[in-house]
């Protein structure tokens, strides 16, 4: 299959999207980890099969990247990796994804990454420090077990966290998305046991059926929030849930 050529891969996020960063950047042509409530093949317009084998780096993006860092004088700046891919696709090459972090660094912005794989992740660290912010994604399911229909390939949940904690020893700023929540009782108690993140955004679940009372999930995640002192931020989505009469 033709890669997507990256022409201006640097964007300002749209919509929902604004609340991540100022600009951000999608690396690979798809993500193989499956998660069964992935927005990304629609909004690409691939199946959810081609989604899940066709990964790669788009074509040419780590000079196209610094082109446009370069050109449009793109500095002090936070850049989100990645919405509709992941960072570090499990099983697969990310050094595209190392090339373009430096380059980012070197024009003096900031990244902020996202991902479901902490293991690979990891091998990066040496090129981020506290101004960037380290993230994963936590929809709750600590164990394998739990998440093997959820996100039957993507690295578990507790691989995420440990990542979360050794970026927290170096001093790198971490921060987890739980979005979606798929349990909610998971990210409360992540929310109690959480002292070494350093913000938590938190959502709810989207375009699929759940038995979740998200008003009352919001109020209690926001309650916790403030009982441990967490620095939080509730997605506008579950905010408009937990201001419904």
């Amino acid at each position: 299959m033709e890669r997507m050529t990256a022409v201006r891969p640097i964007y300002e996020p749209k919509a929902r999207a604004k609340e991540y960063g100022d600009y951000a950047i999608n690396i690979y042509t798809g993500c193989p980890h499956n998660c069964y409530y992935c927005f990304a093949p629609a909004v690409l317009r691939k199946s959810r099969e081609a989604f899940r084998t066709d990964i790669q780096p788009r074509k040419g993006i780590v000079e196209a990247v610094k082109r446009q860092l370069d050109k449009e004088r793109i500095t002090g700046k936070l850049i989100h990796l990645c919405f509709t891919c992941d960072p570090y696709p499990l099983g697969y090459n990310s050094s595209a994804t190392r090339e373009i972090i430096k380059a980012i660094k070197a024009a003096g912005n900031h990244v902020q990454i996202l991902t479901k794989n902490g293991t690979d992740a990891t091998h990066d660290f040496d090129l981020l420090d506290r101004d960037d912010w380290f993230g994963v994604t936590y929809a709750g399911y600590l164990h394998r077990g739990d998440v093997s229909t959820a996100e039957p390939e993507a690295g578990t949940p507790y691989e995420r966290l440990f990542a979360l904690w050794e970026a927290k020893k170096l001093g790198i700023s971490t921060w987890v998305s739980c979005e979606p929540v798929l349990n909610a009782n998971d990210v409360l108690y992540l929310i109690e046991i959480g002292s070494y993140i350093d913000k938590f955004k938190i959502g709810k679940l989207n375009y699929h059926p759940s038995t979740i009372n998200w008003k009352k999930f919001g109020e209690a995640a926001e309650r916790a929030c403030r009982q441990y002192k967490r620095n939080y931020y509730i997605k506008e989505d579950l905010r408009r849930e937990m201001q419904k009469p």
